[in-house]
């Protein structure tokens, strides 16, 4: 990159210091230009670039890259980065950002590119929206089963915000069907349960493997086999199995 292009990216994350700073470097009109994004996430954990800003920032130019900071912490990318930069199709820079003498200072910068990269299905570390228990599910679904399941846009916390109820209208889109009350799970069979949701729908999600566990991925934990029983199974709102299109 031009030193014109880092001066910026690197400004840029000092002033959304301590939140992730996002944007992109684009070539438009045969010029390298940084373009800072709308960091859409809420809390200082992670960032969520909007789809719409991508978008407009495809008809300002060729997308060369993706950036974001880490606030307080390694330049090193998480596997959220590294699944999202796959995702992508493209470099990704991460500019660390500390505080030196009391002010927001940009380090180093490590630049990541796709690989075949893919997150295992047991111990991947949580992040809404590209690293969850929904995520999960879909990649345990490509892995086994071979089948291919829709994703759906997941707003930070949308099990409080008094109206949504995603997994109820997203796993029917996805060729899910509820099971009878009292039925037996089968592997590959999803299991939707309700914890601490201000909203009182199910928001939380596991796949039965078989010999009574479940492989889920909670908030702020490594995603994990587990028994399906005690709370979990209290905390059941439904089964769910997938119905493969005919």
């Amino acid at each position: 990159m031009k030193t014109e292009t880092i001066d910026a990216i690197r400004a840029h994350a000092e002033k959304e210091f301590p939140r992730e700073a996002c944007g992109l470097v684009l070539v438009v009109k045969g010029r390298e230009r940084y373009l800072p994004c709308t960091n859409a996430a809420q809390g200082t954990e992670h960032f969520v670039l909007p789809a719409e800003e991508y978008a407009a920032a495809e008809t300002l130019g060729d997308i060369l890259a993706v950036v974001h900071s880490h606030p307080g912490a390694p330049a090193a990318a998480s596997q959220a980065d590294l699944v999202s930069c796959e995702a992508s199709g493209v470099p990704w820079h991460i500019v660390r950002v500390d505080l030196v003498d009391g002010a927001p200072a940009a380090g180093e910068m490590v630049t990541i590119e796709p690989s075949g990269y893919r997150a295992p299905l047991v111990g991947r570390q949580f992040s809404h929206g590209v690293l969850d228990c929904y995520q999960l599910i879909v990649d345990w679904y490509a892995q086994e089963r071979s089948i291919a399941l829709p994703q759906f846009p997941r707003a930070d916390e949308w099990w409080n915000d008094g109206k949504s109820d995603l997994y109820t209208e997203g796993f029917p889109q996805a060729g899910f069907v509820k099971l009878a009350d009292g039925a037996v799970p089968e592997v590959g069979d999803v299991i939707l349960m309700q914890i601490r949701a201000k909203n009182g729908v199910p928001n939380h999600a596991g796949i039965y493997i078989g010999d009574g566990l479940m492989l889920h991925h909670m908030h702020g934990r490594l995603s994990s086999r587990d028994l399906y029983g005690g709370w979990y199974q209290e905390s059941t709102r439904a089964i769910l199995r997938h119905q493969p299109q005919t």
